[in-house]
């Protein structure tokens, strides 16, 4: 097989519709434009979201709440997770983050209280609850916050 002798598949390239070429053909004439308006002139095309000159409807939508760009938001794990992982000693993110119970996103880790601890462990997360910090140290650990 040659390049010159390549070919399409049967029934997959459609010719084009050639108007504009005498009454005889049904697309004579104005071409299936129709007469006058903004749409028979060449150019002539509006967006799919024009509405004539009414008022747009994002336009007409109220405005509702807004978005705080200051909000941080965390990883956030339980210290139920941290029982079920079976990890020991110094616990930090990168070892959160290698153990899979941390996604590879670069948000801070946040630790919350749902669940049970009973292995001491050496936390070192960017925050963490009040009551996940009293199970992780009545269970002999302890908590540091890094930024």
């Amino acid at each position: 097989m040659r390049l010159n002798e390549l070919k399409p598949a049967e029934g997959s390239h459609k010719s084009r519709r050639r108007v504009g070429r005498g009454p005889g053909s049904g697309r004579g004439k104005t071409s299936g434009r129709g007469h006058k308006g903004q749409k028979s002139r060449s150019g002539g095309n509006i967006p799919a979201w024009f509405e004539g000159g009414q008022m747009p409807l994002t336009r007409r939508v109220p405005i509702k709440g807004f978005r705080n760009y200051t909000r941080k938001t965390y990883e956030v794990i339980n210290v139920c997770d941290l029982e079920r992982s079976g990890l020991e000693g110094e616990v930090t993110v990168d070892v959160l983050r290698a153990s899979g119970i941390v996604s590879g996103s670069r948000k801070p880790v946040k630790v919350l209280a749902n669940g049970e601890i009973s292995r001491s462990l050496s936390l070192k997360v960017h925050a963490i609850s009040a009551k996940a910090r009293e199970k992780v140290e009545a269970a002999g650990g302890t908590v540091e916050l890094i930024k």
